[in-house]
């Protein structure tokens, strides 16, 4: 019989009020390893859980800042010891390598240590006044009871970009994650309340965190429609993100969106070669090709384009794909029967509509053990061109589109032709060529001769145009969303005194 997790609710796990449940599966080995089974929340679960974050604010919010920086200390703390197992149990969870589900955990553990030194931080910003014995100060408030949507290809590192920020500043907490990465979830919950209670003691709060699982239809719709979330902070898809913003918008709520992404690398004839084929099969086939920040397009310079498809070619079709919790495993599964089959479209897109060349991969990986998940083979487009649906939509798996440039002002604008703007890379050892590409490269993020991944927990991460609404999570500037400010002014005159009406 497989476990039967909960919700945490109120300082307690509790089953649903549904009954019902859903199934958790690994997607390298879907029929034979059931993970779990997960609660199918209904509105009154969210209910009961926002109740029970508004009473707790009243409470949490006058914690000082730096106790609860302390808790997301000891949160670090229990994160580092639990490194491996985390890593573990998130790889037969959805799919990517060992190596990357570590690195996903130290991300969490990063954003801890560092939300942790923000409660000594939470500086506010004082100025003089125009007015003879008056003093003018400014202060960081909390909002009140932040609503936190999190997808599935980062089930450690963007939950803590998101809870810990909230919690340090002095807001509560009502988590929905994904449904194909609950357990993740349950582990972290688990451990901010350990956290809690051996910080706080005797003034533990309950209902500072609460976790609530369940579809986006019936349990991030409650998010919407429960007035008592004051701000709403979501990643994933466009679509969903729109419906967030309308809705969010109406009810003016504080919302913060991080969505779509179609990143390109740029690679110049004066490059270090190795370390741009490095970086582009990193970026491109890293996480499975599931990343908002993964290399989709490739743009090549005309004078290298043939070399360089040449030897990415040869060194993508040697990438080993597997279980990743097994070793020496490149590429793991997609995450979902469903993922795999969107990954399918648009490689008949490429083919029967953009009418690209297909140079390696295309192909569902079906060998051996291969054939128990939703693997699928590294995929390379070669002839593309900028207006291609493969070189302009999002297709978040292992498929890269190769283009081909005249020179750097021709890069830039092919990189630039997308409706997305979050992550950008330029391999080139000329410092012009590369400060150019900084001014004129419209994205959130740009990496010279690296990557377009690899976003560090105390920089800020975020993109322009459809990629979000201008909020960044991460580094000192994602405390702006989670607090409020207040102008406080300090008369010791002892006469009223009218501003700029007196003193002009």
């Amino acid at each position: 019989m497989s476990e039967k997790f909960q919700n945490f609710i109120n300082g307690e796990w509790k089953y649903s009020d549904s009954g019902e449940f859903s199934e958790n599966r690994n997607p390298a080995n879907w029929k034979e390893d059931l993970i779990g089974l997960f609660p199918k929340s209904t509105v009154k679960d969210v209910k009961e859980a926002v109740q029970s974050a508004k009473k707790a604010f009243e409470k949490w919010r006058l914690v000082p800042a730096p106790k609860r920086g302390d808790v997301l200390k000891v949160v670090g703390d229990l994160m580092t010891e639990r490194k491996n197992e985390i890593a573990f149990e998130m790889t037969r969870e959805m799919g990517k390598v060992n190596a990357e589900t570590k690195g996903d955990t130290q991300e969490g553990i990063d954003t801890a240590y560092y939300a942790a030194s923000e409660g000594r931080r939470l500086f506010g910003m004082n100025a003089p006044s125009e007015l003879n014995n008056k003093m003018n100060l400014s202060f960081r408030m909390p909002v009140g009871v932040a609503g936190i949507i999190t997808p599935w290809n980062f089930p450690m590192a963007i939950p803590t970009w998101k809870i810990f920020p909230a919690l340090v500043c002095g807001n509560t907490v009502v988590f929905k994650p994904a449904e194909l990465t609950p357990k993740t979830a349950n582990t972290l919950i688990h451990i901010i309340d350990t956290a809690m209670k051996e910080v706080l003691g005797k003034d533990y709060i309950p209902g500072v965190v609460n976790l609530v699982h369940g579809s986006g239809r019936v349990v991030g719709e409650a998010f919407l429609a429960d007035k008592d979330i004051n701000l709403i902070s979501f990643t994933g898809s466009t679509e969903v993100g729109k419906r967030i913003n309308e809705v969010g918008g109406r009810e003016l709520k504080r919302v913060s969106l991080e969505l779509g992404g179609k990143n390109a690398q740029i690679v110049m004839p004066d490059a270090n070669m190795d370390l741009a084929l490095d970086a582009v099969l990193w970026g491109a086939f890293g996480t499975t090709g599931q990343r908002c920040t993964a290399t989709s397009r490739l743009i090549l310079h005309k004078d290298i384009y043939d070399m360089f498809v040449t030897r990415l070619t040869e060194k993508t079709s040697k990438l080993r794909l597997g279980y990743g919790n097994n070793e020496n495993v490149d590429v793991g599964p997609c995450v979902s029967e469903q993922q795999r089959e969107t990954v399918e479209y648009y490689v008949n897109v490429g083919l029967n509509e953009d009418k690209a060349k297909l140079c390696c991969g295309g192909k569902r990986a079906e060998d051996g053990d291969l054939a128990k998940g939703w693997f699928f083979k590294p995929t390379i487009f070669i002839e593309v061109t900028p207006e291609m649906r493969i070189a302009k939509e999002e297709i978040f798996g292992p498929v890269l589109s190769v283009i081909k440039c005249r020179d750097l002002d021709d890069a830039i604008k092919i990189l630039n032709n997308t409706e997305y703007g979050l992550s950008s890379s330029i391999f080139t050892n000329n410092v012009n060529d590369a400060f150019k590409a900084v001014r004129d490269i419209q994205a959130g993020i740009t990496y010279i001769n690296g990557a377009t991944i690899g976003a560090e927990a105390h920089m800020p991460f975020g993109g322009v145009k459809a990629t979000g609404n201008g909020h960044r999570e991460g580094g000192w500037t994602v405390y702006d969303f989670y607090t409020e400010w207040k102008a406080v002014y300090i008369d010791y005159s002892g006469k009223l005194q009218r501003a700029q009406i007196d003193n002009y």
